[in-house]
Order: structure tokens, then C-alpha cells, then sequence
């Protein structure tokens, strides 16, 4: 039986990588789904676009809609909600706050420039998205929003630190998630006993996305990368959880070993090859 029938979802960041595999994951569990990001065409750099993403979802049977919007634009992500229930008859019933800018640089030369966007896409994007659809979620009785997060969002252990590599330079990235990862928290105090849950998933390994792979493809080992089929179970597991399931920050594989969760490819109808490792 299809674990989201009947439900509309709404999936931020979803043209590429683990938001257009989340996208996919949920029409292929039955649920109507708007899909978001900056363009509806392919970047020059990096594939994938709403438009494939879009194709994908809908051989599944589900209504699909996507919404160009800059989430670093208050103007432009204002309109994602609104048009969203338009398109869904009235509803969100699942948000997951996937897009993130992912801009990474030392601390002390980061520019005012780049710590605005990160903090509008990373932190005000989830939390009026989240504000936008929850009045509807109390209504009904029910809801469900996953945030999408990162280790970055804790400290770095040390001294002694590591002083090279990209974990030296994910610092303010990683402030914009812990911000994430707190509010989640404060979402779920005040809205626990209404039946919504708020809830983020971190990988605890590297998913291999796109802009991942080109960002450190290579330089890790295996047991350093988690399947993309397992983080998106992952989200999956905090799209239908419980009502007291809520208020947590989960990491990826952890969640599924806790749940004994079989990791299934994308389609849903049988389990991955590599599990919870890339096949």
C-alpha cells in the first residue's frame, strides 16, 4: 500500500539531488506534490531541473506541480505557499524544507553578502514556509514537516581542530543549520498535542548529490558515503511518523536502524541493492 495516498506534500529545493529524490520517493508513495526551486530549466553547471524532476513524479500517477521561486528572495518564497494550496485543493499536509545554500568559506573573511543569503534560504526560507502551512496542519488535526540538516550544525571537536579542508570552512553553513535544527525544536513545543509533527534527518554519512559529488567526489571512502535511496527513507520515516515522534534531530541511518527500516529504491517497490551504502 502506497504510505502517502491520499496526502499533498510540498518539496523544497527539488530540481536536483536529495530534494528531487525525495520528490520522487513521495509520488511514488501516492502523494499530489508541488516541487520548488529557483528555475524550472537545467542550470549550465549542474544537472537536473524542476522540468525532469516534474516527468518523473508524475509516471507515478500523482498530480505535480513546480513553482520557480528564489527562496533567498522574501518576495518570491511568499509566493510558494499560496500557490501551492492553490494547486493541492487547499492543502499541504507534508512540508519538507530540503533547499539549502550551501556556501562554505572561513569565518573570518566571510562576506555580509554571502552570510544574508545563507541565513535567508537556510533559516527564514524553512521557518515562514513552516509558519505559511502549519495554521492549516492545526486545523485538520494532523501534519508533518521535515527539515533537512547537517553535522556541520555541530561543533567542531578540538583542539586540536583541523585547520584545512572543507571542514574548516562550513562554519557559518553550519550556524545556519543548528539555527534550523533549533527552531524545529520550538516548532514541535508549541504545536505538540495538535497532532503535528516537526521533525529534522541529517545524513550521518556524505550523500553524493550533484553538487556533493563535485565538491568532494573522490576523496572519500566508502563507509564515508550513505546511499541516496537511504536518506531519502530517512525523510520518508518523518513524512508518516506518530504524533510523539517530533521536536528531534534524527541522523539518517541511525533513524532507520532504530526503526528496522528497509531501504527501498526510489520507485518504492523493491528494496535498494546497496541499502544503506550505494550499490
Amino acid at each position: 500500500m502506497e504510505r502517502l495516498a491520499g496526502k499533498k506534500a510540498l518539496v523544497t529545493g527539488a530540481s536536483r539531488g536529495i530534494g528531487a529524490a525525495i520528490a520522487e520517493r513521495v509520488a511514488a508513495e501516492g502523494a499530489d506534490l508541488v516541487i520548488t526551486a529557483r528555475t524550472v530549466d537545467r542550470h549550465d553547471h549542474l544537472a537536473g531541473s524542476l522540468t525532469e524532476t516534474v516527468a518523473r513524479c508524475s509516471s507515478y500517477g500523482v498530480d505535480v506541480t513546480a513553482i520557480a521561486a528564489d527562496l533567498a528572495d522574501p518576495v518570491s518564497r511568499a509566493r510558494i505557499v499560496p500557490e501551492a494550496l492553490d494547486a493541492l485543493g487547499g492543502r499541504v499536509d507534508v512540508l519538507v524544507n530540503n533547499a539549502a545554500a550551501a556556501i562554505y568559506g572561513p569565518m573570518l573573511d566571510y562576506s555580509s553578502k554571502r552570510a544574508r543569503l545563507s541565513v535567508e534560504v537556510n533559516v527564514l526560507a524553512p521557518l515562514e514556509l513552516t509558519q505559511a502551512v502549519v495554521p492549516g496542519m492545526v486545523e485538520r488535526g494532523e501534519g508533518w514537516v521535515v527539515n533537512v540538516s547537517s553535522a556541520t550544525a555541530r561543533h567542531a571537536p578540538g583542539p586540536p581542530f583541523r585547520t584545512s579542508g572543507v571542514s574548516a570552512r562550513i562554519g557559518f553553513y553550519g550556524a545556519t543549520k543548528a539555527a534550523l535544527n533549533r527552531f524545529t525544536n520550538a516548532f514541535a513545543v508549541e504545536l505538540h498535542g495538535l497532532g503535528v509533527r516537526v521533525n529534522t534527518v541529517e545524513p550521518r554519512a556524505a550523500v553524493l548529490s550533484e553538487g556533493a559529488e563535485a565538491l568532494v567526489g573522490g576523496t572519500l571512502r566508502d563507509d564515508q558515503i550513505e546511499s541516496m535511496q537511504a536518506m531519502v527513507e530517512a525523510v520518508l520515516a518523518l513524512c508518516d511518523c506518530g504524533p510523539d515522534r517530533t521536536g528531534q534531530v534524527y541522523v539518517s541511518l541511525d533513524l532507520l536502524d532504530e526503526l528496522g527500516a528497509t531501504v527501498m529504491d526510489l520507485d518504492g517497490r523493491s528494496p535498494y541493492p546497496g541499502g544503506q551504502r550505494p550499490a
